[in-house]
């Protein structure tokens, strides 16, 4: 079954229609006075719930408590983890984050230099399709495979930086304690929704090299609280690359390549895969697409306000060596961090597996949207006219839902009824006076 992180608390929903104006592809109605969200077409972007002003929409992550139920427990810190402390170093969180239960932790940022690293020499010896799409956004990811297929190809087949990080803290795990796989936990500490989902449903990989993702809110206070009783500080692996990806932009300029482009925000980025797609930018070598505004220091599990967080990240950048070396874990082809399971088109936005069927549900969908006022209010509780006019079609919705369509209609009723309220049935008689 699949699973979703991002869920609807139903108590706390007002149907204010907020959310369904910025769903990216549309996942979300009101219906009966609460939000529905469509589980097909969710790609858990988090963008409902950065802007529910009544904090229904929740991001489900795993209870810190699940750590007892392993012998050897790691952490992996996402790098926008370091951007939220405002007077710490690198070697601080990690001390104080490695005090909150943990047997050892091991950077994501490590994992983005080694990332990096394969980018710079793969993308020279195998020839991609221009733009090479990152597939480091789980998001964007599922958002290509729902929205914009014919790019696919160009998703670049290596694995993202958090699962490199589990596989390589998980093997020199099993080789230094000598316990079981099962008896190793891996544990990501997310700033976002995507990436929780990611980790339950992978993509591109066929089992997730993590065991369980926590909330960055949830941990950021226990590494405030063991801040003064972390034993020492530790010695930080990462470079200014690696670090860097927390910010939009660190990927693209950890690719060494010419010509980047790198978007945040998921409806900007969608109108730049919608560029890609009628081939308008056929010379940029390398795309960064980030659902979140700011990069990963913009995601919904953050505390700090994403520009402090993106300011902080570049401050400690300055303090850190621009490369590292990460040849040790890499093998010649790079075949062990690559992706192995092919990605598959979502069949979501298609409206009947019949062909034929399918081009009348589509004709009669434009039918219905040309007689709406296309003004994509929301009031009817989708998120404008041509959705409103597909769920009709699907059987989810009236064209009364609309409510113009619905005063029309009440004006022509009442026309009708005074008419029919003077009109004189024969057996009365015309000498007989008959009050409207």
């Amino acid at each position: 079954m699949y699973f979703h992180s991002v869920t609807l608390d139903r108590d706390r929903c007002k149907g204010c229609t907020n959310c369904i104006k910025r769903c990216p592809t549309e996942a979300i109605r009101v219906r009966d006075g609460k939000a529905k969200i469509i589980k097909e077409k969710c790609i858990d972007c988090g963008e409902c719930v950065r802007v529910c002003p009544y904090h229904a929409k929740v991001v489900v992550t795993d209870d810190i408590g699940m750590m007892e139920n392993y012998k050897y427990r790691i952490a992996l810190p996402a790098p926008s983890l370091y951007g939220q402390f405002k007077d710490m170093t690198i070697g601080d969180i990690l001390a104080s984050l490695q005090s909150c239960g943990f047997d050892e932790v091991f950077e994501v940022a490590y994992a983005a230099d080694i990332v990096s690293y394969i980018t710079r020499n793969i993308v020279k010896a195998k020839d991609y399709k221009r733009p090479i799409i990152s597939s480091a956004c789980p998001a964007i990811v599922r958002l290509i495979q729902q929205r914009f297929p014919s790019l696919m190809d160009n998703i670049l087949d290596i694995m993202p930086p958090v699962e490199v990080a589990g596989k390589i803290a998980r093997d020199e795990a099993k080789k230094k304690t000598g316990l079981k796989d099962e008896e190793i936990g891996v544990f990501f500490v997310s700033p976002c929704a995507a990436k929780v989902t990611s980790v339950k449903n992978p993509i591109g990989i066929e089992k997730s090299y993590i065991d369980g993702v926590f909330s960055m809110r949830d941990v950021y206070s226990m590494i405030l609280d063991k801040r003064k009783f972390a034993e020492k500080k530790i010695e930080h692996t990462s470079s200014m690359i690696g670090v860097g990806w927390a910010n939009a932009g660190g990927e693209s300029y950890g690719t060494s390549l010419e010509n980047c482009l790198f978007v945040d925000g998921i409806q900007n980025v969608i109108g730049v895969l919608e560029d890609i797609e009628l081939g308008k930018l056929d010379d940029i070598d390398f795309f960064e697409g980030l659902a979140c505004v700011g990069g990963c220091v913009g995601g919904p599990l953050t505390v700090a306000n994403n520009f402090i967080a993106r300011n902080r990240i570049m401050k400690l950048k300055e303090k850190l060596n621009k490369d590292v070396s990460v040849k040790k874990y890499i093998a010649v082809d790079f075949h062990e961090f690559m992706l192995n399971v092919k990605l598959k088109k979502s069949d979501v936005l298609n409206l009947d597996e019949d062909i034929d069927k399918a081009i009348d549900m589509m004709k009669s969908i434009d039918e219905i949207y040309k007689s709406l006022p296309g003004l994509d209010c929301g009031s009817c509780g989708s998120p404008g006219c041509r959705a409103l006019a597909e769920d009709v079609v699907k059987g989810f919705a009236s064209e009364y839902d609309c409510i113009f369509k619905l005063k029309d209609r009440i004006k022509i009723l009442a026309e009708e009824i005074n008419k029919l309220s003077i009109k004189i049935p024969p057996v009365i008689g015309s000498d007989k006076e008959v009050k409207p």
